[in-house]
Parts: C-alpha cells; structure tokens; sequence
C-alpha cells in the first residue's frame, strides 16, 4: 500500500499512536498496513545500540561497534571526506545491527568552553559545523541509513536542560544557532531532526511551529521527520500543531495519546494536524523498510584502520620546539591515561569498542610511570615514580587532560582548569626533564599554565579505539599532523564573554553576547588566546601565493616548502565594510583541506555566494561596499588578502545599536544593552518555594521544600546507583547523567522518559504534595491513570 491508502485506512487512534514510540528503541508496528517498527539508536561516533534494553541504566550494556574520534577530535580534521568515510562506516555496522537510523550528528555550536557535551559537537562556527555535519549525514543515508541531526536547537547547555529558557534574538538565532543546520539540511538532505529539550524565547522546541514548520519545513525545505529529544515532548497536542512528529521513547507513556485524542474530540486539535505527522510517518517507516539491507557482519579490522586514519587526521600540533617528530628510542610515557586512555565521551554516546589501543599498547617497550589516578588525582608515590622515569629518559611523553568525570552529557564543567594531579605530574616531570611532550586527551579546551615548561604539545581531543596507535605514529613522524582548532582555547575560562552568565547557578540561558561567539568575539574584541581558532602545526610548512578572484570565485595556490608529505588548511574569511550594522571582524566562509607532497604546488579555489555577504535583519541582506578576502593559515595568521565590491543595500541599523556593548564589543555584555537588543526585559525565573511548583520542576528541587519528595528522591537514587551497591558515586559521569536525566529532570520529562517507571499519576501526585496538597496528591498516587 502507498502511504495515502495506509492513511486512509488508519484511525485517528491508530495514527496518533503512530507519532509515540513503542518503547525505548522502535516505533510502534502497524502489521496490517505494512508498516513494520523501526529501530533508532545512538551514533554520534560510533553506534550504541542495546538488543534488549528499554531504558539509558544500561548505557554500557551496547553491542560492540567502532568506535570512532568524538566530534571534538573530527571537527579539527576539517575533512569532508573523512566525516563522509565515518558516517559510511558507521551506517554498515547499523545495517548489520538491524538498525534504520543513527541519532546523530549533532550539530550544537560550542557557545562556552564548559559545555558538558562540547564533545559531541564540531565547532563553534556554523559555517564549518554545517559543512562537516551533511558530510557526515550523506555518508550514512547513501548507505540506506536515515541521519538525524541535533539538538534543534540552541541547545547550548547541559545545566537544567529539560527546561532552561534562551533568551535569543532572532538575528543570533540565524546567523549563528540555526545556521549550521540549515547548511547540512541543504546539503545533506538528512531523512530525521531532533528537537531540542529547551524553550527558546519562552516555547519548548517540541511546541515551537515556528522553528519546526516555518522555518525548518516552510524555509529550508526539510521533508523528513522531526522526533524529540528523549522525553522531550512537552505537549503532544502543541506537537502535533507544530509539526514535531515522533515522541520518543515510548511505553508508559499513554498519557499523550490521550491527552491529543481528547484535544481532537474537543475540536481543538485537527484531523489534518495529525494527518500531516502521520504522512510523514508512514513515509519515513516505508522508506527505511525499503533500505533495509540483508544482514552481514562488517570488517572490523578495516573499520579500526578507519578510526586510526580518522584519529590521526584530526589531531592538533600545538606546539613543537623542534622536538617532535622523536628521533630516539629513550623515552618515558608518564600518565595514567597513557595506559587507560580517555578515548571517547560519557553518556548516550558511549560506545562498547571492538577493540581498544592505548598508547602503552602501541609502544610495550617505552618507560611507564602511572604519575596520578583514574580521577586525576596524584601524590608523592606516584610523583617520585613520575620523577625517576624522567630522569632514567631522555625524552618524556606525559599525557594527561581531563578524566571521563569532567565532562559528559547531563552536567557541565565547572571550568576550564585540568585536574591538579595532571599540573603537578606535569610540571614535575618537565622540571626534571625539559624534553618533555604532552599529549592532551579532552573533549573541549582546557587551561594550560605549563605550558611553557614543554617542548611540545599534541591536541588528540577524544581520539577513539584506535587514539593510542594513533598518538604513537605522531609522534614518531610516521603520520604529520594536519589538523587545526574549531574553537578557540581561551587563556582563561573569564576571558569567554558568556563567563559570567553561562550555565550553573543560570537555569535559563541569556545569549546575551549575540552573534559574537568564539573566534567572532576575541577577533573583534582583540582579546588574546591561547590557541585561535584553526590554529594548528605541522611537521612542514606551507607558502600561498597568487592570489586572484574572479567573480564570486577566489583562487589561491598552496606549496608545501618543507621536506615531508603533509596536508594544509586553507581558510577564507571575509571582513566586512564599516560603519553599518554591527558585525564580526572576520568570518570564515570557506575552508579546504589540500594534501601536498614535499614541494608540490596546487591552485585551490573556494567558491562564495551571496550569503558569504549576507547578514540578518528581517530577511538575509547584502550590505553593499568594500569586503576584505582573507586567506588565512588560522583566523589570526592571515597569509594573502584582497579587497572586493559587492553591490547591495544600506542595511538599516537598529537605533539602539550607537554606544551599545555590539558596537564594539569587550569584556562582558551589560543585561541593559541586551534587553534593547532584544526589545523586553529579561526576568528571573520564580523562586522555588512550596505551592509554586510546576511540572517544569524536579525532585531534586522539590525535594528541598518536601519530606515526601525527598523519600521519593532517596529512592531513585538508591535505583540508579544499582551497579554501586545502591550507593552514588558522584565522581561516575554515568551516575551524574542518569541522576540528571531521572532525579533533576522535569516532572512532564520524567513521566515520559521512565517508559512508565513513573507512571504520570505517581509524577503529578508527587508534584500536588510538594505544592503542600497532600490529600490530592494521595488520590492522584492511588489513581491508575490520569
């Protein structure tokens, strides 16, 4: 049957059962119509997916499968190629698995440093986000698998994430959230979007018409399906009316099928709001059944190979005082992560490796010495251990960043320090020996006051199973490195413009910087870093020369003058004309990525349109006047420049612009200029106190106020901590994610993402005793259903 028979046939029931998932995995299965479930599950980098499991406690428990470099680690690759070759690979082994869609790539940009789930993201720029985001998805769907982009969007914190409000003007919203996957929807037709947990400007992303229909549908073209976040439905009937098709999970959840068949009978939901949901179901289902593939197992010794060439194309030269590539065989590798690498994120990503390599693993015969423990801890055994293979070595690798309890989905860092134990071991060991070499393994920039004790430093982000194979052909020389910063690395986490508003104590999220995020910030700003944005070294080096322009097209040739083989990335960024509407100094609008053998020459060309010009102000504009073309080796090591005229139109500049923080932006931007950018005040949210609590609040916080709550929160923690005896562990990221998606997740979350563990009865009965109603709340705790 076609889809419009399917429909025909279908009750309004049956469909709006089709728009609820069956359980933690799969839709519901229609036999009858044809319409078999399908089965999602998680891969960002790698595919983690549970034969058997209904809920995120098992989150270890996934068949094995590659696990590939984080996004973190793939962003520096800047290879289109590459992120095309994962998604392939990745796809084979869903394919293998039974699986019809990857929940990912994930597309969020790296507003702050502390992000928790900076890992899973490419870049703090759209433009690159974009472009290597529909890489990856063209790699999975022309293996006859459906990509699903996310979080959409202005997904930017992990702190309070079910329900955190962003405060976002429209023109950030475009120019910088939305962006990155608007390119990749153009690009990459991906067949699914996930919406986002949050509220932007006061409506949940899963109620949102305007974000899901006008702009994702109506603007852009989208013809997939868009699935929520897991217990990201806040309402199934403003769902329905925004276009947000698939709640997931299911099981338990009855409640929203009954909530919209109730809105339906009362007239206030239509048959052709969920028709249109149900269409693009049905399609979806027949679509994936179609791909479907004959089940074979996948090479898992090519598929490592793979993951090898993906770690070692992405990792970072940050600093080589003619150290590295090493030349001698006397060398000491101090950490305790040398052994026990920090190779992938933690959460709904992990991934169970087929296979692990540690850089002990790659080099058995080198010097070890632990120098700190799992948790980055150390003390003076281990730094005299540390101390004496210094000083037996004529060259000291340590490595060291930041431990899996640093950072994962559910909670944010706390900032952007490396753990003590990983300073001191460093220090020591470079005070005993000054050939020493760090090798950093983290998901997103950290602070680096040893910095100049080193010889060398290499940036391996989160590398993936075959990270420690990889860090050792680096090292030696056998691979150059050739990847460069998607962010920028601050000198210090207070140098970020959204320091002082970003995440924890913040429930809601006040974009107050604007459009200036990242590398758009510290060029405009002139504020020093670190590392800037697509900096990156390598073992040679490369000249531009001849640059020339030929209408919307710009040539440059590249030459490797150095002795070895080695790849360079080039980057366009273009300076606007001023004065006029506030903007960055410099914006990147192209990339490319150029394989050079020692003193070859190649022309590359990057091609412009007219939103490499464009700004938004009611529509995308073209300011006319004088552009400046930057072709850059990073943001701040321009090589060649041109300038162009562009004709266009005198965008208007907004009256409140003159004397504003964006006129010229430094240091922190005042709440007062934000709020006329915006055009109203920004509120607080409503204390916390007893009779005041919505189902927008959480056990943890209602727990506070309530001596039945907190026996109730007792409990779950004692149902989490399972795999512990029943106890937390606070410094276990699995714990700190599962407690923040169960204990300090929203009520209506929690009622949905349980699969019926809190039935909603129990979730609105506990909701009404926290408010002080006591008896109502027992009723609603007998009560089957509600």
């Amino acid at each position: 049957m076609d889809v419009k028979s399917i429909l025909a046939k279908m009750s309004i029931e049956e469909k709006i059962d089709l728009c609820c998932g069956a359980d933690f995995w799969h839709s519901v299965a229609f036999e009858k119509y044809g319409l078999p479930a399908i089965t999602v599950a998680d891969g960002p980098h790698g595919l983690r997916f549970q034969y058997g499991e209904s809920d995120m406690l098992g989150i270890h428990n996934s068949v094995p499968a590659t696990c590939f470099p984080t996004a973190a680690a793939t962003g520096c690759s800047w290879d289109i190629d590459l992120l095309k070759e994962i998604g392939s690979a990745i796809a084979e082994e869903a394919q293998t698995n039974g699986v019809d869609a990857i929940l990912g790539p994930g597309l969020n940009i790296k507003r702050s440093p502390l992000c928790g789930r900076n890992f899973e993201y490419f870049s703090e720029d759209p433009y690159l986000t974009g472009q290597l985001g529909a890489a990856f998805v063209l790699g999975i769907q022309e293996n006859g698998v459906s990509a699903c982009l996310k979080h959409f969007a202005a997904n930017s914190q992990e702190y309070k994430r079910f329900s955190s409000n962003g405060h976002v003007d429209e023109r950030t919203l475009r120019e910088i959230y939305l962006s990155g996957f608007e390119k990749a929807v153009d690009l990459g037709k991906p067949s699914m979007i996930m919406s986002a947990y949050d509220k932007i400007n006061g409506i949940y992303c899963s109620d949102n018409k305007w974000l899901l229909t006008d702009v994702l549908r109506d603007e852009w073209g989208f013809d997939g399906i868009v699935v929520t976040d897991w217990g990201g439905m806040h309402s199934r009937v403003a769902g329905f009316k925004s276009g947000c098709d698939w709640s997931m999970p299911g099981g338990g959840t009855t409640h929203l099928q009954r909530s919209a068949l109730k809105a339906y009978q009362l007239g206030e939901l239509s048959e052709h709001e969920i028709n249109k949901c149900a269409k693009r179901m049905v399609n979806r289902i027949l679509l994936a059944t179609a791909n479907r593939q004959c089940s074979k197992e996948f090479d898992k010794d090519a598929h490592y190979q793979m993951a090898l060439k993906a770690a070692t194309e992405s990792a970072v030269l940050l600093k080589n005082d003619s150290i590295l590539p090493l030349s001698v065989d006397s060398v000491a590798v101090i950490g305790y992560m040398a052994k026990n690498p920090r190779y992938q994120g933690s959460g709904s990503s992990h991934i169970n490796p087929t296979k692990l390599t540690s850089l002990c693993d790659a080099v058995p015969d080198w010097f070890y010495a632990e120098g700190c423990d799992q948790l980055g801890n150390t003390n003076e055994y281990l730094l005299e251990q540390a101390k004496e293979a210094a000083r037996k070595s004529k060259i000291c690798v340590v490595v060291a960043g930041l431990p899996e309890s640093y950072e994962s989905e559910g909670f944010d860092r706390n900032d952007m320090k490396m753990p003590n134990g990983h300073i001191r071991m460093i220090d020591i060991v470079a005070n005993v020996n000054p050939n020493t070499v760090v090798v950093l393994l983290c998901g997103s920039p950290v602070e680096t006051p040893w910095i100049d004790k080193v010889k060398a430093v290499i940036y391996m982000g989160l590398p993936g199973q075959a990270g420690g194979e990889a860090i050792f052909d680096l090292l030696t020389g056998k691979a150059n490195p050739s990847g460069k910063l998607p962010e920028t690395w601050p000198l210090h986490y207070e140098d970020a413009p959204c320091a002082e508003y970003y995440g924890s104590p913040h429930r809601d999220a006040q974009y107050r910087e604007g459009i200036y995020v990242g590398y758009r910030y510290y060029e405009t700003a002139t504020v020093p870093v670190r590392f800037p944005f697509g900096y990156g070294l390598s073992y040679t080096r490369f000249e531009y020369s001849d640059l020339y322009i030929e209408g919307m097209n710009v040539h440059v040739t590249i030459k490797n003058c150095g002795k070895v083989d080695g790849a360079e990335i080039a980057q366009l960024y273009v300076t606007p004309p001023k004065p006029g509407i506030h903007r960055p100094d410099k914006e990147l609008r192209g990339f490319c990525k150029v394989f050079l053998k020692s003193g070859e020459s190649k022309e590359v060309t990057f091609i412009l349109n007219e939103r490499s010009f464009a700004v938004w102000e009611d529509g995308w504009k073209v300011q006319k006047g004088k552009y400046e073309i930057k072709i850059a080796s990073s943001v701040r090591d321009a090589r060649l420049s041109q300038i162009i005229e562009i004709n266009g139109i005198e965008v208007p500049v907004s009256h409140w612009q003159d004397g504003s923080w964006y006129a010229s932006p430094k240091d922190y931007p005042p709440k007062e200029d934000f709020e006329k950018m915006l055009g109203h005040l920004v509120h607080a949210p409503e204390p916390l106190r007893k009779g005041n609590f919505t189902d927008e609040n959480t056990i943890a916080e209602m727990a506070e106020y309530s001596f039945f709550v907190r026996i109730v929160k007792n409990a779950m923690i004692k149902a989490i901590s399972k795999d512990n005896g029943g106890k937390p562990d606070y410094n276990n990221p699995t714990f700190r994610m599962t407690y923040a998606s169960s204990v300090d997740a929203a009520l209506f979350n929690l009622a949905i993402s349980s699969c019926g563990a809190m039935p909603v009865n129990v979730a609105y009965g506990i909701l009404e005793i926290a408010n002080g109603h006591f008896f109502n709340g027992i009723r609603l705790l007998v009560k089957k259903d509600r």
